[in-house]
């Protein structure tokens, strides 16, 4: 039977080793921190600003990028779809779409 996991940990149950890992650095770090406040004030700016734009990555959730290409896209496939579905609804989104982008370039200026 293709699919069916027959052996090892179970679906959603977490890995002991990488969940004794994560404990020992948070504890570590946390038992530390004033030890490493202290190092990273020591060192120069732009290496702590490195280190500080490292750390960034741990605590907030980074964003996917996505193409300009990709996003025209999939607003293109979308239109379509709403022009075959739902002509009256496509319409409206157009026209929102359109005084979105006209208050957005009229804020700009």
């Amino acid at each position: 039977m293709k699919g069916i996991k027959t052996g090892g940990r179970m679906q959603g149950v977490p890995n002991h080793s990488t969940t004794d890992l994560k404990r020992w650095v948070k504890t570590l770090l946390e038992t530390n921190q004033a030890t490493f406040e202290a190092d990273l004030m020591a060192i120069e700016p732009k290496d702590r600003l490195q280190i500080m734009a490292t750390l960034l990555k741990y605590s907030i959730p980074t964003l996917q990028s996505v193409s300009i290409e990709t996003e025209l896209a999939a607003e293109y496939s979308e239109l379509k779809r709403l022009l075959d579905e739902a002509p009256d609804e496509a319409i409206e989104l157009i026209s929102n779409k359109i005084l979105t982008l006209k208050a957005q370039n009229y804020d700009q200026r």
